[in-house]
């Protein structure tokens, strides 16, 4: 189960919460494993012209009570899509089958059980209508409710609020980044599945480039490669020159090249982000000296990372071998990784912001915990003609941390001959 349930019921005690309910497209996959092409895609706009801009997702609830069984509210139409979630209680919007004979033969325990699920559903006209059925059944309607506001269509939140008037209500947008930081076992194993990936196709498309070729043909080396392994394409970014980051321009590559390359993909929602340095040519002396520096510098993050250590004293680790050798112009850091590009724990200098909803109010500089999958990462750019880059996955042990994958970063990355 990719949804951390002990850690849920963690929160909801300590905020006196007896129920989350999940409404992003994220969070929905999250708390149930299911997702639809549709749901962070389709506007109120694009069935109602002249509606809003506002996502109107095909799944609207994902709800999880501390006491009582969880449920999905989702289209009826799209339903199919829940075929591999653990749960099953299914509340559709839309109309039921008009053919009361309708019984396919199912072909798999998931096709069954999912018919199954389909069979005992209840139909209704609207998801607010579903949520206050759900409720009820559950004797939640007067409940310590947990609402993920972050992003809800702001005439539904209000229909939420409007019809359960006696229910406390509060947004626990934050409080649900807390839970996903820390990882499940199934999910620790999609992230490495998805570095692993990523890592070999990235390995094997730096041998597509060539002098006075494209780059475009090291990126679509690479979306083939992960496609190859039943991944998707999430990003392939480089430098041109030195100067920044790009994704699109269609580089000739050069004798005098190194660049930033960074990459990553997505192997069942879960997403990697890696990084190395690509050298079209052997690089000077004082250019792999900074490169060691770099090096050095990704050695010292993992040296500090560990539970209970601030994230701000991680990048300070990283930060002072980088002072030593006068390097400026870089900021290491580092961030989780999860269902986004970034999760928490965001690994950069302490500020004074706090991450806050209606239930939490604790400060940004978060200590780690175990099983926490973290990047670290740090790049030097317009350097000469170039830009230098190493970025590493780790999971964070009961004592210190390991590679998620195997991520040989010695020495920079070369096209082999």
């Amino acid at each position: 189960m990719t949804f951390n349930k002990k850690r849920a019921l963690e929160y909801m005690s300590r905020y006196n919460l007896d129920v989350l309910i999940a409404t992003s497209p994220i969070t929905i996959t999250y708390f149930t494993d299911m997702s639809c092409w549709l749901d962070p895609k389709f506007k109120q706009y694009m069935m109602m012209p002249g509606a809003s801009a506002h996502l109107t997702p095909i799944t609207t609830f994902a709800v999880f009570p501390a006491e009582a069984p969880p449920a999905l509210i989702t289209d009826a139409q799209f339903a199919a899509n829940t075929i591999n979630s653990w749960i099953d209680d299914l509340y559709l919007v839309g109309s039921a089958s008009s053919d009361n004979q309708f019984s396919p033969k199912a072909q798999s325990d998931s096709e069954r059980a999912f018919f199954s699920s389909l069979d005992k559903a209840t139909y209704h006209e609207k998801p607010i209508e579903a949520l206050l059925n759900l409720l009820q059944s559950r004797g939640l309607t007067d409940s310590k409710i947990g609402l993920e506001m972050d992003g809800i269509h702001p005439d539904l939140k209000t229909s939420v609020e409007q019809n359960l008037p006696r229910a406390s209500i509060k947004d626990c947008s934050n409080l649900i980044r807390l839970i996903r930081m820390v990882k499940t076992e199934e999910e620790i194993n999609r992230l490495a599945k998805a570095t692993e990936i990523g890592e070999k196709a990235a390995d094997e498309s730096i041998n597509s480039a060539r002098i006075g070729g494209p780059i475009s043909d090291v990126v679509q080396t690479y979306r083939s490669k992960i496609a190859e392994q039943g991944a998707d394409f999430e990003h392939f970014a480089y430098s041109l020159r030195g100067s920044g980051i790009a994704t699109e321009p269609d580089y000739l590559l050069t004798d005098e090249d190194f660049l930033f390359v960074d990459f990553g993909c997505t192997y069942r929602n879960y997403v990697s982000d890696s990084g190395f340095t690509l050298a079209m040519r052997p690089l000077s002396k004082s250019q792999i000296d900074k490169y060691n520096t770099l090096h050095n510098c990704i050695q010292a993050g993992i040296e500090t990372t560990k539970p209970g250590v601030k994230s701000s004293e991680i990048q300070t680790a990283m930060s002072r071998i980088l002072d030593k050798k006068n390097v400026r112009a870089s900021l290491p850091h580092g961030h989780g990784l999860g269902l986004e590009i970034r999760d928490y724990p965001i690994i950069v200098p302490k500020n004074e912001l706090y991450i806050r909803d209606n239930c939490i109010e604790i400060p940004s500089d978060l200590p780690l915990e175990k099983n926490m999958v973290i990047n670290l990462e740090v790049s030097i750019f317009r350097l000469e003609t170039g830009a230098l880059h190493i970025e590493k996955s780790f999971l964070v042990t009961g004592n210190g941390c390991q590679p998620l994958v195997s991520q040989d970063r010695i020495l920079p990355q070369s096209p082999k001959s």
